[in-house]
């Protein structure tokens, strides 16, 4: 009886993979794999978004603190006071001016400036990319 299973199971032709069937796993892989860098990339948006305002209020009052303490905003006053003796010492005026400029608050606030911006911008040119990652992990 053991042979006639054998026989049986010898004309038993393999079964053939659908058509395109390879194709649609490298399909799905590759959308997987798309999806993985879209995550990073919402994370990394958001967590740069996130960083950058609640960054802003504290380095611009790191900024206006500075400018007030170190005297800044009275030597612009005084050069638009007296817009004659401006133009007379405009040398000591503008070196004046450069040394009492607070460097850290001024730069910090750049910073945070330069990386919101960079943030929205990331955001404007994957705009597509992130809809469709948000579209998609909500169905």
């Amino acid at each position: 009886m053991r042979k006639d299973y054998e026989k049986i199971f010898t004309h038993l032709a393999p079964p053939e993979p659908p058509v395109g069937l390879f194709e649609r796993i490298i399909a799905a892989i590759k959308r997987e794999q798309e999806m993985k860098q879209t995550k990073r990339l919402l994370f990394g948006f958001f967590s740069l978004l996130v960083i950058s305002f609640i960054a802003m209020p504290f380095s611009w009052n790191l900024f206006a603190v500075q400018m007030k303490s170190f005297g800044t905003l009275s030597f612009i006053s005084a050069a638009a006071g007296n817009l004659d003796v401006f133009f007379t010492f405009w040398k000591e005026f503008s070196l004046a001016i450069l040394e009492s400029i607070p460097i850290l608050g001024l730069v910090l606030f750049i910073v945070n400036i330069a990386l919101l911006l960079f943030t929205v911008r990331l955001f404007l040119h994957k705009k597509r990319l992130l809809f469709g990652y948000i579209a998609h992990s909500f169905n």
